[in-house]
């Protein structure tokens, strides 16, 4: 999951997730309330294609609650014409940390569901924006088996003008330990970064084109080579970004 930017920057965010504190404004300048209130995102939902070989590539979140109590879900996967990989799916409960002004607390539950064996997480993390305007989410997940694992994402929004806004992001995952059915190796294991440059033709919607790099490390590479797959696959993307 792509870290979302969460706070009021010096322009309308069209990228607000919802992590503002209560009293500040939302992305269309109403104030927030305490009132239930919900969002829900598409940050990425784009073909990628190396000419040979294409694939679809979704990343998404919704959330229902206050400003203070949030359900949030999450959902990422790559699709192609032979199933679905690196399927990652997240329920989360969100409280904003009082003295971090921008960052939620979020802990819940990860499910594995793709065309691969199913594994469960507990989940444990923040999600919010560090100085700058610079989106960041690391997160912890742990099995009852003792494995852990740990994700770092990052993004940002570098404003080309008003409706042109390139965006430079990457998403590193890390094993404790190797899991051979999953096509998972130990330590660093996999990096899926890229810049996509989009046009806002409103602050909900935005198609976009880029590049995108997924590069896997250590024992995942063994992993990919007996699928008969490549350790490092850079691709041009084309999609849209929406919300609502």
């Amino acid at each position: 999951m792509r870290a979302q930017q969460t706070a009021q920057s010096p322009r309308p965010m069209s990228t607000v997730s919802g992590n503002t504190m209560s009293g500040m404004q939302g992305s269309d300048g109403e104030a927030m309330g305490h009132g239930l209130i919900g969002h829900a995102m598409f940050s990425q939902f784009e073909g990628r294609t190396n000419g040979a070989d294409n694939e679809l590539r979704w990343d998404g979140e919704g959330w229902l609650g206050t400003d203070m109590n949030r359900l949030r879900v999450k959902s990422e996967a790559y699709g192609d014409g032979g199933g679905v990989s690196d399927g990652d799916h997240e329920a989360l409960y969100g409280r904003p940390i009082p003295r971090l002004r921008y960052f939620d607390a979020q802990a819940g539950i990860r499910a594995d569901l793709d065309s691969g064996p199913a594994r469960a997480w507990a989940a444990i993390g923040v999600e919010g924006l560090a100085p700058y305007f610079f989106a960041f989410a690391p997160t912890l997940y742990i099995r009852n088996d003792g494995r852990v694992a740990g994700r770092l994402e990052g993004s940002y929004d570098l404003l080309l003008t008003q409706r042109w806004i390139a965006e430079p992001e990457a998403e590193l995952n890390f094993y404790s330990k190797d899991d051979a059915p999953r096509g998972i190796g130990s330590g660093l294991s996999e990096m899926d970064t890229g810049i996509r440059v989009r046009y806002e033709v409103s602050r909900k919607f935005a198609p976009y084109l880029g590049f995108a790099w997924d590069g896997k490390f250590g024992g995942t590479v063994s992993y990919a080579r007996q699928r008969g797959e490549t350790s490092s696959d850079p691709r041009f993307v084309f999609g849209i970004r929406f919300w609502y």
